[in-house]
């Protein structure tokens, strides 16, 4: 478990922070042929390398990179517009698939980083409920593209992101902590604020658009905090 613990954390790490969008596009255009890919390749070699933080496990990091190569490479090589929103999720099913093979095929107990199990459980909660929560959310909405956007010339650069990732931090240490009625205020708090914004905008698409990201958002927070308190008696 804490091997898989480890690999988890430095997948979601190399996938959703140490990837630029810039990278994304690159690949997207040119394929195999785009030196990011190789890039994104070795960052996760080198994260699995500083997780696992045992030399000894060489090979380990090297199968992750290995297999992380081919199947972003089939990705690539199959992606154009209409299956783009499922192959995403499909590549990110494959590498989850493949890292708990690694961690459950490996037998004995690893001396790794001395931090206790239960940490690298609720750090790997909170990144998930961060960029790669935000990075789903967007994927799985982008077949929806409302008119117009509420009051997008007066809004802060990347407000909303930010927005939902401090909104689902709060969802995830309030569920942790047992304090669910914090929850309930925090959607309480949030419709007030966007209630008069949904009223001026007069777009039905746009304030179906914003509660089906809303209630995602929330959604994966709790899944993901639940997921941890029930994780950490397996740890």
């Amino acid at each position: 478990m804490l091997l898989a613990l480890q690999l988890l954390f430095a997948h979601f790490l190399g996938d959703f922070l140490f990837q630029p969008y810039s990278w994304v596009k690159d690949k997207e255009r040119r394929k195999l042929a785009s030196p990011k890919l190789y890039f994104h390749i070795l960052v996760h070699i080198g994260l699995s390398y500083l997780f696992m933080w045992d030399f000894s496990l060489w090979y380990i990091p090297l199968i992750v990179g290995g297999t992380h190569l081919i199947i972003d490479a089939g990705k690539l090589s199959l992606q154009n517009d209409r299956n783009k929103r499922s192959l995403f999720f499909i590549d990110q099913v494959l590498h989850l698939i493949v890292i708990f093979v690694i961690a459950f095929a490996r037998k004995g107990n690893l001396q790794l980083i001395n931090i206790p199990k239960e940490l690298w459980l609720y750090l790997l909660g909170a990144f998930l409920v961060t960029n790669p929560a935000s990075i789903s959310i967007k994927t799985l909405i982008s077949v929806y593209t409302p008119k117009t956007e509420i009051g997008e010339d007066d809004s802060l650069n990347n407000a909303g992101k930010y927005i939902g990732i401090l909104e689902r931090l709060l969802v995830y240490v309030f569920i942790i902590t047992q304090h669910w009625e914090g929850v309930g205020f925090l959607i309480a708090a949030k419709s007030i604020f966007r209630f008069s914004d949904l009223t001026q905008s007069k777009d039905r698409k746009l304030t179906e658009y914003i509660l089906i990201g809303t209630l995602l958002s929330f959604g994966i927070a709790i899944g993901v905090a639940l997921m941890v308190n029930v994780l950490r008696f397996a740890v």
